[in-house]
């Protein structure tokens, strides 16, 4: 088998939002660095995403030092602290789990409703929140951020290839919302992997991603298709699931590089213990 790379490398600081593509970032138990750790919720604290609201896929992130960068058309950009403090009494939902959070503020809120066109809010998950992986997929207590279910989701240029030679207009890899790309395997043979290193940092393959509407929202316009997710279920999926990628959780924390090598075969998650 050819060498696999580390060919991309992405982080979301707003669930839903534009990510950012990096050279170069810090793997942590959580995620990326700052991965989905703000989250823009209604004032129920129910989550927004691109599933309903594809026009989220408009709003930008930056990240400059020690302040995040939101802007959209025809609005200013809106700086915020990265990590903001305060009580995390605000109570808020993603899917089934239910958490605290830190309310980022009125101003955010104003200038979040005024782009989405409806009333919300944003809040932040600090460094000590409890929002556990799902424990029928990991073996201990990992935790995750604001993120669908796992801290890492992997993604193949091979199998983003076969793909795209089924469909009639290709998609780029941002339909796909991954933290981590590689480059070299054949199509679809992460199915087979259980673990990978890259640098010093072990990932454990825990379960395929099931994939929903926001893989037909186009990154660049937020206008919403049907591929590829119509073309992916003729041959991607099983128990009315349709997958593209796989979800990670990651041993220890350290610094990952595009470019670096991606040994496959790691040792085990039990004998990561």
């Amino acid at each position: 088998m050819s060498t696999i790379t580390l060919s991309g490398l992405f982080v979301y600081p707003v669930k839903g939002a534009r990510g950012i593509t990096l050279d170069r970032a810090r793997a942590q138990g959580l995620g990326i660095e700052h991965d989905r750790r703000f989250m823009i919720v209604d004032p129920d604290g129910e989550f927004l995403t691109q599933r309903e609201h594809p026009e989220m896929a408009l709003l930008e992130t930056a990240i400059e030092g020690d302040t995040l960068v939101l802007r959209a058309k025809g609005h200013g950009p809106l700086r915020l602290p990265l990590r903001p403090e305060g009580p995390t009494d605000r109570r808020v939902r993603v899917w089934s789990d239910k958490c605290g959070a830190v309310f980022v503020g009125d101003e955010a809120a104003a200038y979040l409703s005024d782009v989405l066109g409806r009333r919300a809010e944003l809040v932040y998950m600090p460094d000590d929140a409890t929002r556990r992986v799902d424990g029928r997929y990991v073996n201990r207590k990992e935790r995750v951020a604001f993120a669908d279910g796992f801290p890492y989701l992997l993604a193949s240029e091979g199998s983003l290839a076969d793909l795209n030679a089924r469909l009639r207009e290709g998609v780029l890899m941002d339909r796909f919302r991954p933290n981590l790309v590689v480059r070299g395997a054949p199509p679809w043979a992460e199915d087979a992997w259980t673990s990978l290193s890259i640098g010093s940092v072990v990932f454990h393959l825990r379960k395929p991603c099931s994939r929903c509407s926001v893989i037909t929202v186009d990154q660049a316009t937020g206008v919403r298709g049907k591929d590829p997710l119509a073309t992916l279920a003729t041959f991607r999926a099983r128990s009315n699931r349709v997958y593209f990628g796989w979800n990670m959780v990651a041993e220890g924390e350290g610094e990952i590089c595009v470019g670096d090598v991606v040994t496959l075969g790691a040792r085990s998650y039990d004998e990561a213990g």
